[in-house]
């Protein structure tokens, strides 16, 4: 029965890292069920969910010791199946965007947090506007939400926080 593995891979951007890791995955049968990459400044980021065999997991760990001897720092955790841990819950997509401030992820994350939300996945950004140049912020996410959760009490609490933090919040279902 195959491991999954959240191995997780920063350190300095180079062109062929990802080469690198799939090729190493590849060798070890495994195969990569879902990934994240990005470039954030000067530094290279890699998020995968991999399964690979009982047998090649020993291995694998050993396979990344070359890329930590060039300083890159590589995980690999063995994870379960928790799929049903939110099953019943309500998916929502959730889009803030406005002028980039210190703050804004926190507030929206510790009001979700508060309620008993769950983050499934953010991702946020922020680009210069084309005429000003004011940063813009912009995130996008997916939370689920506990079925005896009201939807009006918390989502109205959030677009409240929104307004304080001068931004839109738009919330929709996920279809």
């Amino acid at each position: 029965m195959p491991k999954n593995i959240v191995l997780t891979l920063t350190g300095r951007d180079k062109i062929g890292i990802v080469d690198h890791v799939t090729n190493v995955i590849l060798k070890r049968k495994g195969n990569v069920g879902a990934s994240r990459m990005s470039r954030l400044g000067g530094e290279f980021a890699m998020l995968m969910l991999v399964a690979v065999p009982d047998d090649e997991f020993a291995n694998l760990d050993q396979d990344f010791k070359k890329l930590r001897e060039e300083e890159y720092q590589v995980t690999l955790l063995q994870t379960e199946d928790d799929s049903k841990k939110y099953a019943g819950w309500l998916p929502y997509e959730i889009e803030v965007t406005g002028a980039d401030h210190e703050g804004i992820i926190h507030k929206i994350s510790h009001h979700l947090a508060a309620q008993g939300i769950n983050i499934e996945n953010m991702d946020t950004s922020s680009t210069p506007a084309p005429m000003s140049g004011t940063p813009l912020f912009m995130m996008k996410g997916m939370v689920v939400v506990p079925p005896q959760l009201n939807f009006h009490k918390w989502s109205d609490a959030l677009e409240e926080i929104g307004d304080k933090l001068n931004v839109s919040v738009k919330i929709g279902m996920v279809k």
